[in-house]
């Protein structure tokens, strides 16, 4: 039993319960706003959803306390206050991206999650009553469960092979061309996993999962997800007129989009620009790249107990079940569940609302990412050699990619 009480299986639990209230038809709705100025503002916050986003926090809340539960922490009454504090910053955020401005930039909550957590902890000292909530990996955790939801087999196939025949060569290159440049740069061991990971698989979901299986530091994890949102920014802006720049078709463009811009919003965003045949293919290779998230976990769980073994003896099965990352298995069950066991009906009528708190909880973790970084320190941590050697990775991915999906594509 003791076994079972852990960051992992904790998430895997809570994931799991909303699931299964939501095919119940209880569904606590992330509330979406549209405002344009000061007063249009005021109007986007009626009765309604006042009742809405309180049902999220004490549904969120119940879930966090369940989770402390079950991995034997200690419950204090500062809990309900941080955690409080940390859902009223994500709130903001989720205001924020209601503006029309904001909207038509197609900038993301996770970005401004992210960018209001590194505010207050740069320019404020972040209490110490607020710490104990900032629950970074369990909350990525429970939404990366929830991600599962919307990894339908049956999408995938429809979509055709050539989007994962992609994914395959760019996560296999790009990731030991990734892996090889860290140790020039004298990079440990959980850097350059992870690093690599990151540039080359799906962002933010694939540096979780690798820092999973390999139980790597969480500051070196809170730095790497910091580079790579920093660096969407300006991908998602400029990817797609460098595109059309080159003139490149849409099929291309949008496989190449989908292949290098390492978070789902700011492909679509991107994509957006291109058009719908542009937005179709890139979302096509970048939901290929999440599907092999489940695979690359699991290698790099059987390659990290082997390689860091220090007996002279084999690692058992046992040994690396126990490195594996357990909530991987959640996400492969929900996608399961949603691909062959649940009605179409049930399935379009429940993924709206798990997208909406999946987005929520990434939204969550990224504030407290931001509340536990300090802004200079992502160039000055190991004396930017991280920074630097996922910046080249980036621009080796995005000149690649760029090759593949002209060659599988055009």
């Amino acid at each position: 039993m003791k076994q079972f009480l852990n960051e992992d299986w904790a998430a895997v639990s809570c994931a799991g319960f909303l699931i299964l209230l939501a095919t119940m038809g209880f569904k606590p709705t992330l509330p979406s706003f549209s405002w344009m100025d000061g007063a249009t503002l005021i109007h986007s916050f009626p009765p309604e959803i006042l009742q809405q986003l309180l049902f999220l926090f004490f549904s969120m809340f119940i879930l966090v306390l369940v989770g402390e539960l079950l991995r034997g922490a200690k419950l204090s009454f500062n809990a309900i206050i941080g955690f409080a504090v940390i859902f009223l910053i994500t709130l903001v955020a989720n205001v924020i991206t209601g503006n029309k401005i904001v909207k038509d930039a197609g900038l993301e909550i996770v970005l401004f999650s992210l960018f209001l957590g590194l505010l207050l902890s740069n320019v404020f000292t972040i209490p110490s009553w607020i710490k104990p909530m900032i629950q970074t990996e369990f909350y990525i955790k429970i939404g990366l469960v929830l991600l599962g939801c919307g990894i339908i087999f049956k999408d995938l196939m429809q979509a055709g092979a050539l989007g994962l025949l992609q994914s395959l060569a760019v996560v296999v290159i790009v990731w030991q061309f990734s892996f090889w440049l860290c140790k020039k740069f004298s990079l440990d061991d959980e850097w350059r996993t992870m690093l690599s990971s990151a540039v080359a698989i799906c962002g933010v979901s694939a540096a979780i999962a690798t820092a999973g299986a390999i139980k790597g530091d969480s500051k070196k994890l809170s730095h790497v997800i910091s580079l790579v949102l920093i660096t969407a920014i300006p991908m998602m802006l400029l990817m797609p007129y460098a595109a059309k720049a080159m003139g490149l078709s849409d099929p291309v463009a949008g496989a190449w989009l989908g292949g290098t811009i390492d978070t789902t919003g700011a492909v679509v965003a991107a994509g957006t620009v291109l058009g719908e045949e542009g937005l179709k293919y890139a979302t096509v290779v970048k939901f290929s790249q999440n599907v092999l998230l489940g695979i690359a976990a699991f290698c790099i769980s059987v390659y990290w107990t082997y390689s860091k073994n220090t007996t002279q003896e084999k690692p058992s099965l046992k040994l690396i079940w126990e490195r594996f990352p357990k909530f991987v298995l959640g996400f492969i069950a929900a996608s399961l569940v949603f691909s062959f066991i649940l009605s179409p009906e049930m399935v379009s009528s429940v993924k709206g609302t798990l997208k909406g708190q999946q987005t929520f909880w990434f939204a969550m973790a990224f504030t407290c990412i931001g509340l536990e970084t300090k802004f200079v320190d992502i160039f000055k941590m190991d004396n930017g050699r991280p920074a630097f050697a996922f910046l080249i990775s980036q621009a080796f991915n995005i000149v690649f990619t760029l090759v593949i999906a002209w060659l599988v594509f055009r």
